[in-house]
Order: structure tokens, then sequence, then C-alpha cells
């Protein structure tokens, strides 16, 4: 079973995939099934990792983060045929750049316990 410091890598690393095809601009993800899908499926990834944290870590780092991520990730899933790609985009430029900056923090802060 994989733990909370792996989950959190987990995240950071589907962060990556989101950056390396966002940099390309909304209107290369509007436009192009793949990258959207793409996107999708690692903001996927992101909210399956930050389920399957453990209580006590989501205690310990108690932060909204947790459930707009997991929620994030519900709506993407069970949703999929309602997306609006502008939404997702929103979540890309606006939640990505907070998410990565508090999961690098709590990474330091777990190699420093």
């Amino acid at each position: 079973m994989r733990d909370d410091s792996e989950r959190l890598r987990d995240i950071l690393e589907a962060i990556e995939r989101i950056e390396r095809h966002a940099v390309r601009g909304r209107d290369v993800f509007v436009h192009d099934e793949l990258v959207q899908t793409w996107i999708v499926h690692q903001l996927q990834i992101i909210g399956e990792a930050a389920r399957h944290l453990s209580r006590g870590f989501r205690k310990r780092h108690a932060d909204p983060l947790w459930p707009q991520i997991i929620a994030m990730r519900h709506i993407l899933v069970h949703e999929y045929f309602a997306l609006d790609a502008e939404a997702v985009w929103a979540m890309v430029e606006r939640d990505i750049p907070t998410i990565k900056r508090r999961v690098e923090l709590i990474l330091r802060e777990l190699l420093v316990e």
C-alpha cells in the first residue's frame, strides 16, 4: 500500500504532466481532444491520490484543499458527460499552482520530521 508521502509525490507528478501540456495554452486545451483528455486524467489522478491520503494525515495537515480536490475528482469521474472545458481550464490555471505549492511545502515538512 502506498503511504502518504508517495501519494503526495503522485500529486506532484500529475501536476508536472499537466504543466507540460498546459504551457501550450488555453486554445490548444479547448480544441485538442487529446490534450483535454490527458489533463482531465491527470486531474483525476490528483483527486484519487488526495482521496487515499490517510485520515491522520489529513487531520495533521488540515486544509480545505483536500475536500476540494476530492470533490473535483468526483465531478471529473462521475459528471464527465457535463464537463465544461473552460471550467476545467480555470482549475488548471487557478487551482493547480496552489495545490503544487501546498504539496511541496508539506513534503518539505515531512523531510524535516
